[in-house]
């Protein structure tokens, strides 16, 4: 499988999460420049955290018109995985590729630190080498991950099961402790904790290994050529 890491001006996590594709996985990676205007030869899409275009405006509101965004909106339609976390699901919010909006976190303070997800929809593309209700430990680092949508599209989150991880103690104030979401079609998913900075052990954790590998497994169960 190979996967492309979106570079704007501004990521900083970019290459943590070419180690946890290349170093941890032993897949492809490539990084990509925010105004590539192909996105054809990646099975893959990841949107990685960071402050792009120095988070003028707000989060994500200037990356959303970079020329690349226009091939990631592609690759969705085409049902490709696509992968945002911290500044890459602002991004993804800005662009509508997901619901709701990113508000300042409710204490107006940047937190970085490890926190407690619940994997709350297991049956994902994401997801599925980690156990309903399971319990995780992901970093997050931020100073607007407060979650918001309004109450018809909260109710829709909840009816089509695309709210996908919890915080168990919510850090930032965010509507019903949501850490990420997907799309309706599943393909899409936009989260604050940073998966990619917990693959090793060294690092304090590997729950965020999961993850990717969930990814692969999708991907080549979807592929498999049949004689």
């Amino acid at each position: 499988m190979k996967f492309a890491v979106i570079v704007f001006p501004g990521s900083n996590c970019d290459v943590d999460m070419f180690h946890a594709i290349q170093d941890e996985l032993g897949e492809q990676v490539d990084y990509v420049w925010h105004d590539a205007d192909n996105l054809a030869d990646y099975d893959g899409i990841l949107l990685p955290g960071g402050f792009s275009y120095g988070d003028y405006l707000r989060s994500g509101a200037i990356a959303r018109f970079s020329n690349v965004m226009k091939e990631v909106i592609k690759a969705a339609e085409a049902g490709k995985p696509i992968l945002g976390v911290c500044n890459g699901f602002q991004i993804l919010l800005e662009t509508g590729l997901l619901p709701g909006a990113m508000r300042r976190n409710e204490s107006l303070k940047f937190i970085c630190r490890p926190v407690e997800l619940e994997v709350a929809n297991n049956e994902t593309m994401f997801t599925s080498d980690y156990e309903q209700n399971e319990t995780i430990r992901i970093p997050v680092a931020h100073g607007e991950g407060n979650y918001y949508c309004d109450e018809k599209t909260l109710l829709s989150l909840k009816a089509n099961n695309q709210i996908v991880f919890t915080y168990k103690n919510n850090p930032n104030g965010s509507l019903e402790n949501i850490a990420g979401i997907i799309n309706e079609r599943g393909n899409v998913l936009g989260m604050m904790p940073h998966p990619e900075r917990a693959v090793d052990d060294l690092l304090g954790g590997a729950d965020g290994l999961k993850l990717f590998k969930s990814i692969v497994k999708q991907w080549r169960e979807s592929h498999v050529v049949t004689a």
